[in-house]
C-alpha cells in the first residue's frame, strides 16, 4: 500500500511539474515594443509562460501556411483581420468563441468564431515638418497630394505582401477608386517611392529621422512611434476617404496549446487587457475599456466602408496583380 501511495505521489508531482512547464506559443504582427505590454501582463495575471515570434502580417500568414501540417504556434495575435480572413479561407484557423466575445460588435468579429477584433486603426500620413518647410509644401491631405513633384523620391510605405498595413492601403484604394483605377494610381505613386519596407510602421521612424518626407501607416503607430517620441512629424489623413483595420486575433488550426490559447484570447478581450492599449494609442474593441487621450477613433476620420471578407478572400489575387503590375512591371 505504501508503495502505491509513493507511486501516486510521484505521478502527482510529475504531473504538476510538467503542467507548470506548459508554454503558450504565439505569433504576432504587433510592433516588437508593443506586444510585450500585453504578453508580460498576461504572464503576470495567469502564471502562464509565453514565447513570442514577431513578424509582419503577410510573413505571418506565409509562416502559418508553411507549418500547417505541423503547427508550431497556437495564437495569431494582432495585425489586420484581412490576413486572418485569408488564413480562414486557406483552412489555417480553427473557430473559438470566447464568452467575452459578446461585447465585440458584430462587424468586428467573424460570425463563425474564426477571428475576433481587438482594436481599430485608421491609415494616415506621417510627414517630417522640417522637410515640409524646406520644400515649401503642406502636409498631404489627399491621396493625390502624394503625387506632387515635391514628394518625388520622398515617400515610403511597406510591401503589401509582407505588411498588413500596406495591404490595408491597397484594399482601401480599391474600395475608394475601384480596382483598375487603384492600380493606375499606385503606378503613379510608385514613381514617388523612396523605398518599400517589410514592416508597416517602419516608415514612421524613417520620417522622424528625415530619411523620407512622407510615410503611410496606421495612426496609432504614427502617434506612438513618431509624435510621442518627439520626432518633428505631423499626422494627417486623406480626405477621399481613408482605409482602416480591425486588428484581430485567432486560434491556429492544430494549436498545440489549445487550452492556453483559449485563456489568452479570453484575457485579451477583458477590460484589464484592453485598457493596456492606451500605451500604444490604439482604440480598443471592448466598449468598457479606456481610450487614450488623442487616439484616433473611427468617427474622427472619413473612412471608407471596408468589405473585409472580400479583401481577405481576394488577397492572393490582388497581391499577385500588385507584383506583376507594380513591382515587376514598372
Amino acid at each position: 500500500m505504501r508503495k502505491v501511495l509513493v507511486l501516486i505521489l510521484a505521478l502527482s508531482l510529475f504531473t504538476v511539474f510538467f503542467a507548470k512547464e506548459q508554454v503558450l506559443h504565439i505569433y504576432t504582427a504587433l510592433d516588437e515594443n508593443e506586444w510585450p505590454i500585453y504578453v508580460n501582463a498576461f504572464e503576470k495575471a495567469t502564471g502562464i509562460k509565453v514565447q513570442v515570434v514577431r513578424m509582419s502580417s503577410g510573413e505571418l500568414l506565409a509562416r502559418v501556411e508553411a507549418e500547417s501540417k505541423n503547427p508550431q504556434a497556437s495564437v495569431w495575435f494582432g495585425g489586420p483581420a484581412l490576413d486572418q480572413i485569408a488564413a480562414k479561407k486557406k483552412g489555417l484557423l480553427v473557430p473559438y468563441k470566447s464568452q467575452a466575445v459578446e461585447k465585440v460588435p458584430a462587424a468586428f468579429k467573424d460570425p463563425e468564431g474564426y477571428w475576433v477584433g481587438i482594436y481599430f486603426g485608421a491609415i494616415g500620413f506621417v510627414s517630417n515638418t522640417q522637410q515640409l518647410k524646406q520644400l515649401g509644401v503642406e502636409a498631404p491631405t489627399s491621396w493625390y497630394d502624394l503625387l506632387k513633384p515635391q514628394f518625388k523620391g520622398r515617400v515610403s510605405l511597406a510591401y503589401p505582401y509582407t505588411s498588413g498595413t500596406a495591404y490595408t492601403v491597397l484594399a482601401a484604394l480599391v474600395a475608394i477608386m475601384g480596382e483598375d483605377k487603384a492600380f493606375d494610381y499606385w503606378k503613379q505613386l510608385h514613381k514617388q517611392i523612396h523605398h518599400y519596407n517589410t514592416s508597416g510602421s517602419a516608415c514612421v521612424t524613417q520620417a522622424g529621422l528625415g530619411e523620407i518626407t512622407v510615410g503611410i501607416a496606421f495612426a496609432h503607430d504614427i502617434i506612438t512611434k513618431g509624435i510621442a517620441k518627439g520626432y518633428p512629424v505631423v499626422l494627417t489623413f486623406p480626405k477621399e476617404p481613408t482605409g482602416y483595420e480591425i486588428g484581430a486575433m485567432s486560434m491556429i488550426k492544430g494549436a498545440p496549446e489549445r487550452d492556453l490559447a483559449a485563456k489568452f484570447i479570453d484575457w485579451m478581450l477583458s477590460v484589464e487587457a484592453q485598457n493596456l492599449m492606451v500605451k500604444w494609442n490604439r482604440i480598443p474593441i471592448n466598449p468598457d475599456a479606456t481610450v487614450a487621450p488623442g487616439a484616433v477613433r473611427m468617427q474622427d476620420v472619413n473612412v471608407i466602408p471596408m468589405d473585409f471578407e472580400y479583401f481577405g478572400e481576394h488577397k492572393d489575387r490582388l497581391i499577385e496583380r500588385w507584383k506583376e503590375e507594380i513591382e515587376y512591371g514598372m
